[in-house]
């Protein structure tokens, strides 16, 4: 019990730190719906076939600016979070203290997950009161599994990746070369209707593909059925495990000499 009472306390102080920084904090918030504003203007007067019938690009971009919140608040954020707390030895420090390696790293999942919530109520706030989408009921419980599913997996592969980054200063780019390519080839940034079978074939093999046709269904208004895309969530608690397991064996506490 004392082990999972640290580990609450540091959810609590990784919240405090993360809101004592109140510019980092408000671009964090904002830069997911900055996409749904700035997708919303170039293409908000169209219309998408989806199965069913046509949905307007607003009705797209919402579920797909929350897939995009959500990797950020849970890959992004946790991996570059590491790595700058790795580089400057907070990981090794906390290792000689009472505080359990596995609470720091918990503290960390634990404030993205929060994140990554809050960020999801904003954008559909948003897409609900300025753009007329409307959050279907009846596939509510498919988008809040597909949602936990998601956050889960993008957690533990934003804790694998840290270790093939040298260092803090190189987090950022790794990480964003690492998601920002398959954003755009994974029905997130560009609905892809016409794409090249070759392409939607290459961006089924990663995460975020699944992660987007998951909770596309979910938001589809024509969707007579429970919304759950089985095979969707499946993949992507696949790429949880793995991202588990191979942070599990190649996670580092200390910078490389």
């Amino acid at each position: 019990m004392r082990g999972l009472a640290l580990a609450l306390r540091q959810v609590r102080y990784e919240n405090a730190a993360f809101w004592r920084n109140p510019v980092s904090a408000f671009f964090t918030m904002a830069f997911p719906l900055m996409f749904l504003v700035i997708f919303n203007l170039l293409f908000g007067s169209s219309e998408l076939d989806v199965e069913g019938g046509t949905v307007s690009v607003s009705t797209f971009y919402v579920p797909s600016i929350t897939v995009l919140g959500v990797i950020g608040a849970c890959y992004t954020n946790i991996a570059i979070g590491v790595c700058f707390s790795r580089d400057g030895g907070l990981l090794k420090r906390v290792r000689g203290t009472p505080l359990p390696g596995w609470a720091l790293l918990f503290g960390k999942v634990g404030h993205a997950v929060l994140l990554a919530l809050l960020l999801v109520a904003i954008i559909l706030a948003a897409g609900v009161l300025f753009y007329g989408v409307d959050v279907p009921s009846n596939t509510l419980p498919a988008f809040l599994v597909t949602l936990a599913v998601g956050a889960a997996a993008f957690c533990a592969l934003g804790l694998a990746i840290t270790a093939v980054i040298p260092n803090a200063d190189a987090s950022p780019a790794v990480v964003n070369a690492s998601i920002l390519p398959l954003l755009f080839i994974s029905d997130v940034f560009i609905p892809l209707r016409d794409a090249p079978a070759w392409l939607t074939t290459f961006a089924d093999v990663f995460p975020v593909s699944h992660f987007a046709g998951a909770m596309h269904s979910a938001f589809n208004p024509f969707e007579t059925g429970s919304g759950f895309e089985l095979f969707d969530l499946a993949a992507l608690a696949a790429w949880g495990v793995a991202g588990l397991l191979l942070a599990a064996r190649f996670f580092r506490w200390e910078p490389r000499a």
